[in-house]
C-alpha cells in the first residue's frame, strides 16, 4: 500500500463551491451573528478533506475522453461490483434485481417515507441522530416519534422496552442509523435482532441506513440489517452509498437494496411518478471504479482516521470536564463537554470567536445531543492538529 503519506496533503477546497469550506460562513453569519469567517477552520460537515482514490478519478477521465453525454443506464458490470464488494467486505450477498438506484441517501429516504406513509402517520426515529431523520418526516407533515437512545459511557444503547411501547402506539416506519451518526456505535447482532423481531411484531416498515458501514474500526464489524435471521419476514429497504466511504458525495450516487417485490414495485411506482432516473454516466463511473478497486485506499483511509482519532481522544481527554470515546465507526467524534457547565450557546460562542473552530452543535442532532459537539476528522493530520489547539484556546 502506498497511500499513508497522500493522505497527509493539504488541499485548498476555499473557493471551489464548498459546502464545507465556503458556504458555512453564511451560515455561521445567519445563525451565530460571526461576521468574519474567514480564519475558522471548518471541521463540521460530514466530507473528507482527502483526495478520492485515483482510481475514481481515472474513471471519470476515461469517462469524459468519450465527447457524447447521452441518455444512459447502469452496466451490469457495476451491478457486479456492487455485489461483490458487498460479499467481500460485509458477507452480504444481494441480488441484483433487489437493487434500485437513488441520488442519494436522503432523497432515498425521502421517496421511501413518501411511499409507504401518509401525512400524520407516525415515523420513529432514535435521538440523538442524522437530522435528515428528523428533517424528512416533518417537512412530509408525518407526526415524528423520537425516543432517546441510552447514553453508556459517552456511547449509545436501547432501551427496547420504550421503543416496543411506541411501536405499540401505531408507529407506521422505523428509521434506523447503522452504523451510528453521531455517536459512531455499531449495532451488535442482538440489538438488530430485537430491532426486526419489533418491526415484524408490530408490522413497521424498517428503513436501514446504512451509508457509514465500510467506515469501521478495528475490534467491532458492521452487520447488514438484510442479513439478521427473520429479516426476509420483515418490511426492509437498506439504503447503501459509496459517497461517505470514498468522499464522492457530490456526485450524487446512492442505492435502496429491496428484496421484497411488494416494496420494491411501490418505490418503483413512486420513482416512474416523480420521473426519477438512474445514476448519471459520471456517478455510475465513479462508483464501479471505487466498488472493483478501492479495497487498499479504504483501508489505508480507516488506519490513517483511526490514528486522528486516537491523537484527539487522549488530547481532548486531558480538558477538565470534557469527555471523548474514540467511535466503532465513522470519521466522526461525539464530543462531551456537560462537565464543563457550559451551555450550548456559550460553548459555540467561544469555539466559534475564541478558538475560530467551526463543530456540530449536539441539539442539531435532537434535544438528546445537548451538551455534546460533533468533530470531523477525515482530514490530514496537521489540520488535527490545528483544530484540537483551537479547541483547547476555547476553553482557556
Amino acid at each position: 500500500m502506498i497511500f499513508l503519506s497522500s493522505f497527509n496533503q493539504i488541499y485548498n477546497r476555499k473557493n471551489t463551491n464548498s459546502l464545507k469550506w465556503d458556504q458555512f460562513k453564511d451560515r455561521l453569519k445567519a445563525k451565530y451573528n460571526v461576521e468574519d469567517a474567514s480564519d475558522i477552520l471548518p471541521m463540521w460537515v460530514a466530507d473528507m478533506d482527502f483526495a478520492v482514490p485515483e482510481v475514481i478519478i481515472n474513471a471519470v477521465k476515461q469517462r469524459l475522453d468519450h465527447p457524447v453525454f447521452g441518455y444512459s443506464y447502469i452496466s451490469d458490470e457495476c451491478k457486479t461490483a456492487i455485489q461483490n464488494w458487498f460479499i467481500r467486505h460485509h458477507n452480504w450477498h444481494i441480488d441484483k434485481n433487489t437493487i434500485l438506484f437513488h441520488h442519494g441517501v436522503v432523497p432515498a429516504l425521502a421517496s421511501i417515507l413518501e411511499t409507504f406513509t401518509q401525512p400524520g402517520d407516525k415515523v420513529c426515529i432514535s435521538t440523538p441522530v442524522y437530522p435528515a431523520f428528523t428533517n424528512i418526516p416533518t417537512a412530509q407533515k408525518r407526526t415524528l416519534v423520537a425516543v432517546d437512545l441510552v447514553q453508556s459511557e459517552n456511547s449509545f444503547k436501547y432501551d427496547f422496552s420504550v421503543l416496543e411501547e411506541q411501536f405499540k402506539a401505531g408507529v407506521k416506519a422505523y428509521i434506523l442509523c447503522s452504523p451510528h451518526n453521531p455517536g459512531g456505535v455499531v449495532w451488535s447482532k442482538e440489538d438488530l435482532e430485537q430491532i426486526v423481531k419489533l418491526c415484524i411484531k408490530y408490522d413497521v416498515l424498517l428503513v436501514s441506513d446504512e451509508i457509514h458501514a465500510d467506515i469501521v474500526f478495528e475490534g467491532a464489524k458492521h452487520i447488514p440489517t438484510l442479513t439478521i435471521e427473520g429479516a426476509e419476514q420483515a418490511k426492509i429497504v437498506t439504503c447503501i452509498a459509496p459517497t461517505k466511504t470514498f468522499n464522492m458525495a457530490g456526485l450524487h450516487a446512492a442505492m435502496m437494496v429491496v428484496p421484497n417485490d411488494e416494496l420494491r414495485a411501490k418505490l418503483i411506482e413512486n420513482r416512474n411518478a416523480h420521473g426519477q432516473e438512474d445514476l448519471n454516466i459520471l456517478a455510475a463511473s465513479a462508483l464501479k471504479a471505487a466498488y472493483e478497486d478501492g479495497d487498499e485506499w479504504l483501508a489505508e483511509m480507516i488506519q490513517y482516521v483511526s490514528n486522528n482519532m486516537d491523537y484527539v481522544v487522549e488530547e481532548l481527554n486531558k480538558l477538565e470536564g470534557v469527555i471523548v470515546t474514540k467511535p466503532q465507526s465513522t470519521y466522526l467524534i461525539w464530543i462531551d463537554y456537560r462537565g464543563t457547565g457550559l451551555t450550548e450557546s456559550e460553548m459555540m460562542h467561544r469555539i466559534l470567536e475564541v478558538g475560530r473552530l467551526a463543530l456540530e452543535p449536539g441539539t442539531k442532532y435532537g434535544e438528546a445531543g445537548n451538551g455534546f459537539l460533533r468533530m470531523n476528522v477525515a482530514c490530514p493530520f496537521d489540520t488535527v492538529k490545528d483544530g484540537v489547539e483551537r479547541f483547547k484556546k476555547s476553553l482557556y
